[in-house]
């Protein structure tokens, strides 16, 4: 029988009616006559008040106690859905991350999915059982129960549809699949009937919040197909390895992302600097570094600029601080009200002239674009922060987005 692996989001897990609603969904995958497999994420609600609570008995808890904690929110999430899938007359169990044989490891800061014992969820699934797991959780070789951080429902969705070579992974949203732009910010955004992998790795990396890129990745490794889709839509976006093009698009999607920081180096001398140095102290205090541009000009001092997230800025400068003398620079500088744009297409790599084309338009818009980061794939700009949505829309309807693509 084929099996398919359904990862829902917290909003169908909001409220008595929507979990009732999200039951009868997955009954209905049911009767199409396949094994099914949910993936809950955390009950938003309950996290909540459990760290409240956790506030309030300690200022430092125990980094053990913490991952139990949030393990539990999608442990019960699990459990009331099995409860409203049995109360409709199906067969449904509910599984702890470690009672679906899901091994995790420790890798410096973060915790990975390392096995799945995949033989527990069949054994489930052979005897007419809709199987519930609690996402983004297993235990260590200790025993210890490992929670996975963001993405890590995503993530196990994933991994379980490997471990048990299903057809393909849905992925519910609030949205009815990828769109060529964020529709809330871009007029006229269209959702995008396929996706590569590729270029939904370049989206979620560049602020889409649609997938998780370590779901993504896993995917494309395994070569499994992914369906992003609404609770309620039989519609979605497919994401796979090659796509049929839609309309010849060179470009398939707009992106951007807020509250970009630009933080610039300079040195006395060239002699003096060291990209390597300073990048790699940045990364061994977990400050992740974006576009960089150099700047190496006869007779002026040398200086490094690059971008990073607002929430790493403070933490950043006093990083430098700390180490200038080992880093040999002069001076640091920095500029706020900054946000990236994003234009992404694999068709790129075949099509010369799009980020000539990218550059015109946000001249033509009085845009100015103050660093540039390209790949095969995409090309990324950092404006000012009050330019943000004029960019996106404008780079949106340049590349002809704004079409109708899908029927």
């Amino acid at each position: 029988m084929v099996s398919i692996v359904i990862k829902i989001d917290s909003t169908s897990l909001s409220s008595t009616e929507k979990i009732e609603q999200i039951a009868k969904r997955i009954i209905d995958e049911k009767k199409r006559g396949r094994n099914v497999i949910v993936v809950v994420p955390n009950m938003e609600l309950l996290e909540d008040k459990n760290y409240q609570i956790v506030n309030l008995l300690s200022d430092k808890p125990s980094k053990r106690e913490l991952h139990v904690i949030e393990s539990t929110n999608a442990q019960i999430a699990s459990s009331l859905l099995a409860i409203a899938i049995q109360k409709k007359g199906f067969k449904a169990i509910s599984l702890t991350g470690w009672q679906a044989g899901i091994e995790t490891i420790e890798n410096n800061d973060s915790v990975l999915i390392s096995n799945i014992n995949g033989e527990r969820i069949i054994d489930r699934l052979k005897k007419g059982e809709i199987v519930i797991v609690a996402g983004s959780q297993g235990v260590d070789h200790k025993n210890n129960i490992l929670t996975l951080g963001d993405g890590g429902a995503d993530t196990t969705a994933v991994a379980i549809g490997v471990a048990l070579k299903a057809e393909h992974i849905e992925i519910f949203t609030a949205q009815d699949g990828i769109y060529t732009a964020d529709p809330a910010v871009v007029k006229g955004a269209r959702r995008l009937k396929q996706i590569t992998y590729d270029e939904m790795l370049e989206l979620a990396h560049l602020g889409s919040q649609t997938v998780h890129p370590r779901a993504v990745e896993l995917a494309k490794i395994y070569e499994i197909p992914l369906v992003v889709r609404s609770s309620t839509e039989a519609q979605g976006t497919l994401i796979k390895g090659e796509v049929d093009m839609e309309k010849n698009l060179v470009v398939r999607g707009v992106a951007y992302e807020a509250e970009i920081i630009r933080l610039t180096v300079g040195y006395d001398s060239y002699e003096n600097s060291s990209l390597a140095n300073i990048f790699s102290t940045l990364a061994n205090n977990d400050i992740d570094v974006d576009i960089i541009v150099q700047a190496v000009i006869d007779g002026v001092k040398p200086t490094v600029s690059f971008s990073i997230d607002k929430e790493d800025f403070a933490e950043a400068i006093k990083v430098l601080e700390k180490n200038k003398p080992e880093l040999g620079f002069s001076f640091a500088d920095f500029e706020v009200g900054l946000s990236k744009v994003s234009i992404v297409g694999a068709g790129m790599v075949s099509n010369p002239g799009v980020a000539a084309r990218m550059f015109d338009r946000l001249r033509k818009e009085n845009i100015l674009v103050k660093m540039i980061s390209t790949s095969e794939i995409k090309v990324s700009v950092v404006v000012p922060q009050d330019d943000m949505v004029k960019a996106a829309n404008a780079l949106h309807d340049e590349f002809n987005l704004i079409e109708e693509i899908v029927k």
